[in-house]
């Protein structure tokens, strides 16, 4: 079985589901917009 740390490590970055930017979080996280798209 893979190492949970190495599973992290290796998951693509997310793109906000708006404007399609790097999001620069955790990529485990729940969100799925950037700062700028979240504040509108």
């Amino acid at each position: 079985m893979e190492n949970v740390v190495e599973f992290f490590k290796n998951l693509p970055a997310k793109k906000c589901s708006n404007c399609g930017e790097k999001i620069e979080e955790q990529h485990e996280c729940y969100g799925s917009q950037c700062e700028k798209c979240d504040e509108l």
